[in-house]
């Protein structure tokens, strides 16, 4: 029986990192014969929470401010099409699905407090204190006209994949 290196791991940061179409053959490359490879990534591009902070962000003073970013990271690709990077990349066992989990939350609020803490990370660390606050408030009036419910269904989609190299 062969000692296997340790596994490396990396929870979280797949979203964080643009051109997954490089990305997972390189992420592939690195495992040995039989090695394992698990990502999950959000896949909540076309969601109300994500299209109204991008859409904020084009505009003045905000855009001016961010010098054209806009999130900066590819969209994330369809289940299939990560299906078929890791065939290309050797992975002869696969499992590649979309599942949602939906979060009921008490409001748009909580919505807000949500992405805050992921998604809108990057617009605060470009804009700063200064033009960060009245970002927040202009995405919290949109989304508390988009969402008047109460309590509020995040459905919240991730893609989860993991793939065995051929041994």
């Amino acid at each position: 029986h062969q000692k296997q290196p340790p596994a490396k791991v990396a929870n979280a940061s797949a979203p964080w990192v643009p051109d997954h179409e490089k990305l997972l053959p390189r992420l592939c490359a690195l495992l040995m014969p039989g090695g394992q490879i698990a990502v999950q990534i959000p896949a909540m591009d076309e969601h109300m929470s994500h299209t109204t902070a991008d859409s904020l962000a084009s505009e003045e003073p905000f855009a001016s401010a961010l010098g054209g970013f806009a999130r900066g990271f590819d969209p994330v690709l369809r289940p299939a099409r990560y299906s078929e990077l890791l065939w290309q990349s050797g992975c002869e066992q696969q499992t590649v699905r979309l599942n949602v989990y939906p979060h009921l939350l008490p409001g748009y609020e909580a919505v807000v407090e949500w992405v805050r803490g992921t998604y809108l990370t990057p617009y605060e660390a470009r804009l700063g204190p200064a033009l960060f606050k009245p970002f927040l408030q202009e995405y919290t009036r949109r989304l508390a006209m988009a969402i008047p419910q109460r309590p509020y269904l995040y459905a919240y989609a991730r893609i989860l994949m993991w793939g065995r190299m051929r041994a």
